[in-house]
């Protein structure tokens, strides 16, 4: 069996609160964006954060600007001529390397 039972995950309709306890409660909140700016997730993986809540958005649109501004955002690096990942995959790497 996959880690369906093992991952702590959750969809929330309260986008702004559901942040705001989570910073509070000593997480550190990261959005993933293809954004050439955006903070390589190897080296917020070598800093191995305690509590981290990986803020993932739709493909396409992705999250909003307001989610980005209270969010620290991390980039997956990748090869030449690609621009991003699913959605699905994105959550795996991020996951993946994040570990502890």
């Amino acid at each position: 069996m996959g880690t369906v039972f093992q991952v702590p995950w959750t969809v929330v309709e309260d986008w702004d609160g559901c942040l705001a306890a989570l910073a509070e409660h000593g997480f550190s909140l990261v959005a993933l964006t293809p954004s050439a700016d955006a903070q390589d997730l190897r080296a917020l993986a070598a800093a191995q954060p305690d509590k981290v809540a990986i803020v993932l958005g739709t493909e396409g649109p992705g999250l909003s600007r307001e989610s980005l501004e209270r969010c620290e955002r991390v980039r997956i690096p990748m090869s030449a001529g690609v621009d991003s990942l699913n959605v699905a995959a994105a959550a795996a790497v991020a996951l993946f390397a994040l570990q502890p």
